[in-house]
């Protein structure tokens, strides 16, 4: 195994391991800053984390306002309380070693006011914004105002080119570096484009070459490279350490930190990492980004699956082979299906799944009561946490606030989902793992094979890093 050297990131030099932001309470403080004073980069993220009470307890993100506008509005305090909390946490830990990023989804709702509202309450405590699920151009703009370095999330080439060229090339003095986040590999949401395949994964090195002699060409010969998804051990990445057409690289860590003793996730989560199996996590599109992403393939997505596949095209009138007559709703509202697919539906019905709902996509699916329930009252409870949503047709655009599309009952209410999974807790924990959404990376099965948690062990934050640097 080659020697793993410090590398010089965010104007000091660490060891080129970072931990990767999982958004709604999973990376926290607490992991952040025990990751920092091992040496590394730890990262908190700011999407929705957690704050607290004066007894130390974490306060509950509940709604009350009467519109989405209003619930917006609360769940952007919510995260900028929550973001410094969890900075503050993670500096203290740290101890002044390593660096200490922050992460956030730029479609994030208002991810803007959050990112400034966060480095304004923690002033000195963060040395890093990491951000992807978008073109986050504004980014280095936000660098400079706080004097931050910032680590734009790209899945290609072309997609940083884009960026350097509208917005990073005036700012490269605080670009710390650029994450190359594999749109196959990683957990949550991914980058892959319309033209990439999501069953055939490329291999990341002629990806991250392409996108080192792109930076070369901008002068960004030692700006590191971040090499994010898929990372387990360092052993299988030794071509790529010291290389020199790849020139300084990083390796970040998602889903291996999930399963430390700092890792905030339920326990029954942790128990649940240690019995996948290889093909466990599902690259999905239910997402109601529009993204494509990672998670534990549980009932949860099974049920998002099957509301899919109990899909039928309809017309609003008689036309071509949609002849069939269906009544939809209460009030029986006729619509035109074929006569295949009317057997179908009857087929659908007989099992229970009898409420039909419309897409946006002028098809019908098909669940059962209480699901249908359960659907209308969570995109009505909409706050707002995306800066577009398929599910509840919001947007955080002025005058309407609305994306101008139909809300999508084949999608999810992710934060209620997310929040649900991160605090699951009590004799049920499992029962609500199941039935909400896990992100995970591919590699997620490997907590089961690897010896390194042999008997259950579970390490430390510390421990797991001896390990990486290791090579294994």
């Amino acid at each position: 195994m080659k020697a793993i050297n410090a590398v010089r990131m965010g104007g000091v030099d660490v060891l080129p391991l970072v931990e990767g932001g999982k958004g709604v309470s999973v990376s926290t403080g607490v992991s952040a800053g025990a990751w920092a004073a091992a040496g590394g980069a730890g990262t908190v993220s700011i999407v929705n984390a957690d704050s607290y009470d004066a007894a130390g307890n974490p306060v509950p993100q509940i709604y009350h306002g009467r519109t989405r506008r209003d619930r917006h509005e609360e769940l952007v305090d919510y995260a900028i309380r929550g973001g410094i909390a969890q900075a503050q946490i993670a500096h203290d830990i740290a101890g002044g070693r390593g660096r200490i990023h922050a992460n956030i989804l730029w479609e994030m709702g208002s991810a803007e006011r959050v990112i400034r509202g966060v480095l304004d309450g923690a002033k000195g405590l963060i040395q890093g914004v990491t951000c992807g699920a978008g073109m986050p151009y504004r980014l280095s703009d936000i660098a400079v105002e706080y004097g931050v370095y910032y680590y734009p999330i790209v899945s290609s080439a072309r997609a940083f080119n884009a960026l350097w060229k509208r917005a990073y090339s005036k700012t490269s003095d605080l670009l710390g570096g650029v994450v190359y986040e594999d749109p196959w590999r990683a957990g949550g949401h991914n980058g892959l484009s319309n033209t990439e395949n999501p069953l055939k994964p490329e291999d990341p090195y002629p990806r991250v070459a392409a996108l080192r002699k792109l930076m070369r060409s901008f002068g960004l010969d030692e700006t590191p490279i971040i090499m994010a998804g898929g990372v387990w051990c360092l052993e299988e990445w030794e071509d790529w350490i010291g290389n020199p057409e790849l020139g300084p690289i990083v390796f970040q860590f998602g889903t291996r930190p999930l399963l430390t003793q700092e890792s905030p996730i339920p326990q029954a989560w942790k128990d649940r990492l240690l019995t996948l199996k290889k093909g466990d996590v599902y690259l999905n599109r239910f997402s109601p980004t529009g993204f494509y992403s990672s998670a534990v393939n549980n009932s949860f997505l099974q049920e998002l699956r099957g509301r899919s596949e109990r899909q039928v095209p309809f017309s609003p009138e008689a036309l071509g082979a949609h002849t069939a007559s269906y009544g939809v709703g209460a009030r029986k509202r006729e619509v035109f299906v074929t006569e295949e697919d009317l057997q179908r539906i009857h087929g659908w019905e007989a099992q229970g799944f009898t409420e039909a709902m419309r897409t946006p996509d002028s098809t019908l699916i098909f669940v059962t009561p209480d699901r249908a329930r359960e659907i209308i009252a969570d995109q009505v409870a909409c706050m707002g946490c995306l800066s577009e949503c398929k599910f509840s047709n919001w947007s955080q655009r002025a005058p309407d606030y609305s994306n101008g599309h139909k809300a999508d009952p084949r999608s999810f209410c992710i934060q209620k989902t997310l929040q649900a999974a991160a605090h699951a807790s009590g004799p049920d924990a499992a029962d609500i793992l199941d039935h909400n959404l896990m992100f995970g990376g591919t590699n997620a099965w490997r907590f089961a094979t690897d010896p390194f948690y042999a008997n259950g062990f579970v390490p430390t934050v510390a421990q797991l890093i001896e390990r990486i640097m290791s090579g294994r």
